[in-house]
């Protein structure tokens, strides 16, 4: 019998957790199944996912911005149907291959003015690693400049400008760096000033908590680094390709980075891509002259298959105006939640740009909840949120997640397709958890406890 993927999966359909934890990650598995996240999906339309009983699900995760555009986009779909049909000359690598030739074409003219040149890769954390490999080639210096909480991917390059601590334990010595904090011009010039640093680099919208840049802080950034000769990286793995309002979030503040890394939405939720974008005086001192012209090179980099989602995933961003579409309906989310949550004690405000949302939450005030507060935070600081993420998946079958280890915020990151029903849909079944919350007793701090007792008897 010949390789029949759609036999294969009808035949093992329902073994996703078990293969997972006998062979992937099964300490990973093992969290899924406490938190009631082990739904086994069958397949994902638009702004939402199906199980195998054809129950419908909200997705406010978004794979994290991957699916900007939405689940299995018709018109991305079709872009890989007719690459795979062209028998195109893939990873010929000694060739410049068109497909990314006009990918990198459309990305300058989308991008901020000043980025000239395009550099693709396989993922987020490549792109960063890259980054930082040509800030080093184009500076002369070895050291960069982070910010806390600031997020940028797990490889161990990536891993050196983490602000995160809890990923970075465990893994000895790093890339030369320095923490400073997020939106403190003062901590950066400070670091900046013994003109060692390759380059300071940064989210705009942090990943991890959603801390968003003031008003001036990519501005005097930007001047800061270019005055002690450091370079601007801005990290637009999440941010960029309309999820903020804006094409890229850099241009909420008009600014042009000299680096600026992009991932995720641009693989249209199907094929991986990600993009450093450069200026051309960074592109020169590292790519010098002929024999320099492989100085850094990505095997799968420009494959034919990432290249037409990108192409594709682009040009319905763009015809679909989804950019406003995140502005239009980020605000109006943003505000339904400000006003339903300004009747709960325990909610704080919401934070973030157009679909990057980030529902912040506090210690209430009064005695029997404060009890509660306490205790859950006491067996761990970040359980509050998934008290919050459990009963949206089972109750309301709505995916989200907390926004970081130890924070107590939830994070939205919908589809940018969505509309006033998930709008609706989303509020309604917030404001029921959200008041589920401030009853004590009540299911959600015996689940909450229950947790709790498990995390005390492990730790």
């Amino acid at each position: 019998m010949g390789f029949d993927l759609k036999r294969l999966i009808a035949a093992r359909n329902g073994e996703q957790t078990s293969l997972g934890e006998a062979y992937i990650n099964p300490q990973f598995v093992k969290v899924l199944k406490t938190l009631g996240f082990d739904t086994k999906f069958d397949r994902g339309e638009g702004a939402y996912l199906f199980d195998g009983k054809g129950e419908k699900y909200l997705d406010f995760i978004c794979g994290y911005g991957v699916h900007n555009v939405g689940r299995n986009h018709p018109l991305v779909i079709q872009a890989l149907k007719d690459a795979l049909e062209l028998n195109l000359a893939n990873l010929v690598q000694m060739d410049a291959p068109l497909l990314a030739g006009l990918l990198a074409e459309k990305l300058v003219e989308l991008a901020p003015d000043g980025l000239q040149k395009v550099f693709f890769t396989n993922s987020g954390t490549e792109a960063v690693e890259g980054a930082l490999k040509l800030a080093r080639g184009a500076t002369g210096r070895e050291k960069f400049i982070y910010t806390h909480h600031g997020f940028h991917g797990l490889t161990l390059g990536a891993l050196s400008v983490n602000g995160c601590r809890e990923f970075r334990d465990s893994y000895g010595d790093l890339l030369l760096g320095e923490e400073i904090p997020f939106n403190d011009v003062a901590a950066l010039e400070q670091a900046l000033k013994g003109r060692d640093v390759a380059a300071f680099i940064l989210e705009p919208i942090q990943g991890k908590g959603l801390a968003v840049a003031n008003d001036d802080y990519l501005r005097s950034a930007q001047e800061i680094c270019h005055c002690y000769g450091s370079l601007l990286i801005v990290d637009e793995v999440q941010t960029g390709l309309g999820r903020t309002g804006k094409m890229f979030a850099s241009e909420h503040w008009q600014v042009t980075p000299d680096l600026m890394t992009l991932a995720k939405g641009l693989s249209g939720g199907l094929v991986p891509v990600g993009a450093i974008l450069m200026r051309e005086e960074i592109y020169e001192k590292n790519f010098t002259n002929m024999e320099k012209c492989m100085v850094h090179s990505s095997t799968f980099g420009q494959n034919s298959l990432a290249m037409a989602c990108g192409l594709a995933t682009l040009e319905v961003l763009v015809e679909e105006e989804l950019a406003l579409a995140a502005a239009h309906w980020g605000e109006v989310l943003q505000a339904r939640l400000e006003k339903l949550g300004s009747e709960y004690e325990m909610f704080e405000g919401v934070r973030g740009k157009g679909l990057m949302l980030g529902v912040q939450f506090k210690q209430p005030k009064s005695m029997k909840l404060k009890v509660a507060w306490k205790a859950i935070h006491a067996a761990h600081q970040g359980m509050f949120g998934q008290l919050l993420a459990m009963p949206l998946m089972a109750k309301h079958r709505i995916l989200t997640q907390v926004s970081g280890h130890n924070m107590d915020s939830l994070k939205i990151m919908p589809a940018l397709i969505i509309g006033e029903a998930e709008v609706d849909q989303f509020c309604v079944a917030f404001e029921q958890v959200l008041a589920d919350c401030h009853q004590f007793p009540g299911g959600v701090w015996e689940t909450g406890m229950a947790m709790a007792k498990r995390a005390l008897r492990s730790g």
